[in-house]
């Protein structure tokens, strides 16, 4: 089923970065967007803006190659249907499609109902013959994938999915405009090299840090994370300052919450729930 097409009050343009699997087509795709004033970027399942995943699942979390695929390609309705919503909702003036190849591309703007591609560019105009075939090394020996958001920058405690943060600094345009790009290098869950996931660990510090961020939030007094096969749940006891709206408070806090772990890691937070366990009133001055 193909979607109407996505042209609303004004035409999306189009544009796709094509290059064979791991040369380094992720790892450039915020450059070369930037470099064209592109708004938003697909690549493997995730719709992304300004290092932002503003919606959809990483094709590198599922279990085969073949699955990678099919979720890169947006074949199932209910995929494509939350990434054309927040298209709509978004309304990008521009958008940088990833591929392995040029039917790839087309057939992933087809399948969200995108306009006709408007320039294509090659991972060849963009990087040296050297530089693909340390990517193709890097794939094949380390089972190392990057997605082009950023890294929690705290006590990294990883098992093995999340591996390494990158930050690129780059100057371009007029004046030399500074260009920084941050990224996370990934294994997925279907790399030849072993079964991992992000250490609870890692979870565990974002919810907290984020906790610590709140004002209506006096202290974490437990936190517990469990696995959900497709994505985590979180569970934490709180205690509540005094004079905030309980109810109000957790609300909030868990929104925020759960879009920053989806955020930095891209992956599905199932479930959040917070509960307020005392309240402490502060000492005039604190």
């Amino acid at each position: 089923m193909i979607l109407d097409n996505l042209i609303f009050e004004k035409k999306i343009k189009v544009y796709a970065f094509v290059g064979p699997s791991g040369t380094g087509k992720s790892y450039r795709a915020q450059l070369v967007a930037s470099e064209r004033n592109i708004d938003f970027i697909i690549d493997d399942g995730l719709l992304i803006n300004e290092n932002e995943v503003i919606a959809g699942t990483s094709a590198k979390k599922a279990p085969t190659k073949i699955e990678t695929v099919k979720a890169a390609l947006f074949t199932k309705p209910e995929q494509r249907a939350e990434i054309v919503k927040a298209l709509r909702q978004y309304k990008p003036n521009s958008i940088l499609i990833l591929g392995t190849s040029d039917n790839m591309v087309k057939k992933i703007a087809e399948n969200l109902g995108l306009p006709e591609i408007s320039e294509i560019i090659y991972i060849d105009e963009v990087a040296t013959e050297e530089e693909m075939e340390t990517a193709r090394r890097i794939r094949t020996t380390e089972g190392k994938h990057v997605i082009p958001v950023p890294t929690f920058e705290i006590k990294k405690d990883f098992s093995g999915f999340l591996l390494d943060p990158l930050q690129i600094f780059k100057s371009k345009g007029t004046g030399n405009k500074p260009y920084i790009s941050e990224k996370s290098i990934i294994r997925p869950t279907f790399s030849y090299l072993g079964n991992f996931k992000i250490s609870d660990t890692v979870f565990r510090q974002i919810a907290e840090h984020m906790a610590l961020k709140s004002d209506a939030i006096y202290k974490v007094s437990k936190t517990r994370i469990d696995s959900m096969g497709e994505g985590i749940s979180v569970y934490m006891e709180v205690i509540i300052v005094y004079g905030y709206n309980v109810l109000e408070s957790l609300r909030e806090f868990k929104t925020k919450c759960k879009k920053e772990i989806e955020k930095l890691t891209a992956m599905n937070v199932e479930n959040i729930d917070v509960v307020a366990k005392g309240i402490q009133v502060l000492e005039e001055g604190n």
